[in-house]
């Protein structure tokens, strides 16, 4: 685990896993489909052995995100678990509006959980990375999969998060 320098932050962004299309159910109430159900622990324990505990889980309205945080807290273990704050606006957000979320968020989550949807997620990885470690960057501009995640550094409050000045220093796709 790279150490953060004092007072710098932590995002990681999520895309929900795999959901389920079952006819006659609207969007926003989409399930996890079977490969869902197994990815999402994988995200779970890959942030857990990355050292990526989150402080504060903001997290979509929808049903398949909530799931998808569901299953990632079980198998991450953390200890209190993270407190989940549950944003209608990141559903079917644009980068702008999830970055409008994240500038509010307490200033005392150092490392801070978004689960949300692509396109909006993957753009707004896209728009604040001003640097980015090895390839990262080209991966997560490539494609932005379910169950994908993205770890920014950001060196000063939520409230002033700018584009093109976050670090992006991972991206994985943990699979089960």
């Amino acid at each position: 685990m790279r150490r953060r320098a004092e007072g710098a932050r932590r995002l990681v962004v999520l895309r929900h896993a795999k959901s389920a299309w079952p006819p006659d159910v609207p969007d926003h109430d989409r399930p996890l489909g079977p490969r869902g159900r197994r990815d999402a622990p994988a995200v779970g324990r890959w942030l857990r052995d990355a050292g990526h505990t989150p402080d504060l889980v903001i997290c979509s309205t929808s049903r398949r995100t909530q799931e998808t945080w569901e299953f990632a807290a079980a198998a991450l273990g953390a200890r209190p678990p993270a407190p989940v704050r549950l944003d209608e606006r990141v559903y079917a957000a644009t980068a702008r509006a999830l970055l409008d979320v994240l500038r509010e968020a307490p200033e005392e989550a150092s490392t801070l959980l978004l689960v949300g949807h692509n396109p909006g997620v993957q753009d707004l990885v896209l728009r604040l990375t001003g640097e980015a470690r090895a390839d990262a960057l080209l991966r997560a501009a490539d494609k932005f999969p379910t169950s994908a995640l993205a770890v920014l550094t950001w060196p000063a409050p939520w409230s002033s998060l700018t584009p093109e000045h976050a670090r992006l220093d991972d991206f994985a796709v943990p699979r089960g």
